[in-house]
């Protein structure tokens, strides 16, 4: 990241753009910094000027508690005014839900894509929610940041013998090292469930997205936020899964966001 800039509440936030037209801001989800929207923003910058930043609390970007999710709505305020004063969101996983907060607070934003944003479609899924956000706020006020990867990893759908296996690799240690920006995330997401009033207080188009090799509740997830947006649709991806290829991506993306 190349270039700094200063958010509401005194919390230095590093980005770098590329690419002229008019700007799309790349926003990713959890335990992810802006280098793993990157490989995005390479097809996109060929039409648009692309956007990619770390979040607060991870990459070079800093943090100042305590945690909220108005923070980072200003992270993207200020950000969106340092390079023009408008731009279109696309937010991937958690960062999806970011985008539609930031569109719903008026912010000066034209257009909105998400990819698979993982609210949650049942109950049993909302109960799993609120046990990890229980569970995940002791871990970090405990300081056992290990624990607190291993609860999302879990609720990722990751078996234990691949969590076990992560601990013993060569990313265990940064991954440690990003795990106070899960309850960033984990405050994003709300309770989990489709926020479907905020939802229709957006009024600009919306696009949600998902893989269709990703599990069906993630498909009802991304069609449930279409339906709940004034302006919105949903379209599936052949082939896809939550680790959606840039290339795949891409197009639908540009055909999108020139309209």
């Amino acid at each position: 990241m190349d270039k700094n800039i200063t958010s509401r509440d005194g919390t230095p936030l590093a980005y770098e753009s590329a690419g002229r037209g008019s700007t799309i801001v790349l926003v990713s989800g959890a335990m992810s910094t802006g280098a793993t929207v990157a490989p995005l923003a390479a097809p996109l910058s060929e039409r648009f000027r692309v956007v990619v930043y770390d979040r607060r609390g991870r990459g070079a970007s800093g943090d100042t508690p305590p945690c909220a999710v108005e923070r980072e709505v200003e992270d993207l305020a200020a950000l969106i005014e340092s390079v023009g004063g408008e731009a279109a969101l696309y937010g991937v996983s958690s960062g999806g839900a970011l985008a539609l907060r930031a569109a719903a607070s008026g912010l000066p934003v034209r257009r909105v894509a998400v990819y698979e944003t993982p609210y949650a479609m049942s109950g049993e899924h909302l109960e799993e929610r609120a046990r990890y956000t229980e569970r995940l706020s002791a871990a970090l006020a405990e300081g056992r940041r290990g624990d607190a990867v291993e609860l999302f990893l879990r609720l990722t759908g990751l078996g234990e013998a691949v969590i076990q296996g992560a601990r013993q690799s060569s990313m265990w240690a940064g991954m440690e090292s990003m795990a106070p920006s899960l309850a960033h995330d984990d405050a994003v997401m709300g309770d989990g469930s489709v926020p479907r009033e905020l939802l229709a207080s957006i009024g600009v188009p919306v696009l949600s997205i998902a893989g269709d090799a990703s599990p069906a509740w993630m498909r009802e997830a991304a069609r449930a936020i279409a339906e709940s947006v004034p302006r919105g649709t949903y379209r599936t991806l052949g082939g896809q899964t939550h680790m959606v290829e840039p290339d795949v991506l891409a197009p639908v993306l540009a055909d999108f966001f020139k309209g």
